[in-house]
């Protein structure tokens, strides 16, 4: 059977049109870039009580009907644009993370990439998500991946600069990152009612590297005496 030329032309459109690559979809991928932009700005701006699919698009300049239309819900704009702005933050810093070798290197890090953050507001888009997800079930696994991302980069920082330590024996990395990347969005919100008391905390910590970094100069004998001390007050 010979096919309809007119028939076949029309499929080869239709090919054409749905395959990757085309302007259509370099013009959908643009779109959706220009909201999960939107998205994150009208978070660090106004809040998330204030983010909708009005003031997503005015922010992304685009209609309002395209947030429906590429996401299908604000719940689900709000969920990528977490991973998208996490993945976006990770990858800034990657590179500065691979390259810590001391738990001082890695408060120090921590301090700039603070004040860097805060500045540019990408920390309180984590915390309006968490505040969101309270009453909005279906942002916390979307807010918990976009976590998770910096859990495991810090995780695998601390796996690394413990190593060797007697406190890397009786600590644990990954709790130990959860509690950071936890200590992180939450001195965002302290830091606003409570500059001098965020301040403490970061002194704190810095304590708590110095005796980390003691532990490490001291001899053979002395790290075996303080590793069976550790280990005793662990088990009771």
């Amino acid at each position: 059977m010979t096919a309809d030329p007119e028939n076949a032309g029309r499929a080869g459109d239709a090919r054409r049109s749905a395959s990757p690559g085309t302007p259509k979809d370099a013009r959908g991928r643009e779109t959706r870039e220009k909201l999960l932009g939107g998205a994150l700005r009208t978070l660090t701006e106004q809040g998330i009580a204030k983010t909708s699919a009005r003031s997503v698009a005015a922010a992304a300049g685009v209609n309002q009907a395209l947030v429906f239309y590429h996401f299908g819900s604000m719940d689900e704009l709000l969920a990528a644009a977490c991973r998208h702005g996490a993945e976006q933050r990770v990858t800034r810093y990657r590179e500065r993370l691979a390259a810590i070798g001391t738990f001082a290197e890695l408060l120090q890090f921590g301090r700039e990439m603070h004040a860097e953050e805060r500045a540019g507001g990408h920390v309180a888009v984590l915390a309006q998500l968490l505040a969101g997800a309270q009453t909005q079930p279906r942002l916390a696994p979307a807010t918990a991946a976009g976590l998770d991302l910096w859990i495991e980069e810090l995780e695998a920082v601390l796996t690394r600069v413990l190593a060797g330590n007697p406190l890397g024996e009786l600590t644990d990395p990954a709790g130990l990152a959860r509690t950071c990347a936890a200590a992180f969005v939450g001195l965002e919100l302290y830091e606003g009612v409570d500059p001098d008391g965020a301040e403490q905390v970061l002194a704190s910590l810095e304590q708590l590297a110095s005796i980390a970094a003691a532990l490490e100069e001291l001899g053979p004998l002395a790290q075996r005496a303080v590793r069976h001390r550790l280990r005793r007050d662990g088990r009771r």
